[in-house]
This record gives structure tokens, sequence and C-alpha cells, in this order.
């Protein structure tokens, strides 16, 4: 992981790359319109993973008031730079970016990555009974 470096810094994001990556390949979102992508990036904590070079690689973001609750979304790593870690990385920096504002509850939704996130502490939900939600997009796969 010491080719890539992480930034918290939005003015580096790539846009073009992060739209490109969650409208057309994450499977949570194909089809998410640009002004969609653009608003929930805008409106969000974001983290960026950098090759040497300054080419974007991976994203993820965060969803918060920074005050009690927060939710880790749009995780993404370019096909062409997985298997090097990068996701445990944008992991680690959603459970460290939590702690240092204080938030305590960290949550996240995922298909396939459970074992990413286990690494940095992640469980299942104690009481899924207790989790409701309102969702109106069309069924996923």
């Amino acid at each position: 992981m010491s080719d890539y470096r992480l930034s918290e810094d939005p003015d580096h994001l790539d846009l073009d790359s992060v739209v490109r990556w969650i409208g057309s390949d994450a499977y949570w979102a194909k089809g998410r319109s640009r002004e969609v992508i653009e608003r929930s990036f805008a409106h969000s904590f974001a983290a960026g993973v950098y090759t040497g070079d300054a080419q974007q690689v991976a994203v993820a973001r965060i969803v918060s008031a920074r005050a009690t609750f927060a939710w880790l979304a749009d995780v993404y790593v370019d096909r062409a730079h997985r298997g090097h870690g990068l996701g445990n990385m944008l992991a680690e920096w959603a459970t460290g970016w939590a702690e240092r504002h204080g938030v305590p509850r960290l949550v996240l939704s995922t298909l396939d990555a459970h074992g990413v996130y286990a690494k940095v502490g992640f469980t299942p939900l104690a009481h899924p009974e207790r989790w409701m939600n309102i969702d109106s997009r069309p069924p996923i796969g």
C-alpha cells in the first residue's frame, strides 16, 4: 500500500472517475445520474486513494452530522487496483474518521465485502429487527 496515498481533500476528487465507477460499475448504484452522485459527494465526507502520480484509484464517502451516527457508502476500488489493500485502507479511514469526530456508531451495507470490513471491527447488526427503511429503488440484481 505504500504506493498509494489517501486524501480527504474534496478538491482532489476526480469526479469523472467517481461518476463512472459508481454510476456504471457499482452494483448498488448502476444508472445513478451524475447529478445525484455529485450531490451525494458534495454533502458527504469523502476520501480518495491516489497513486504516486496523483491518479485516483479508489473512493469512499461518509454520510453524517458528526454527532451520533455515520453511514459508510460508495466504497469503490478501480478494478485495475483491487487486491492491493485499498478497500482495507478505506475501511480503516472510515473507522478513524468516526473516532476522530466522536461518532459512536458507524454502519454500512455490503453484498460481498464482509471480510474487508470485519478486519476493522464491523460486525452484523446486533438487532436487525429494530431497523426499518423505505427503499423506492428498483431491486438489485
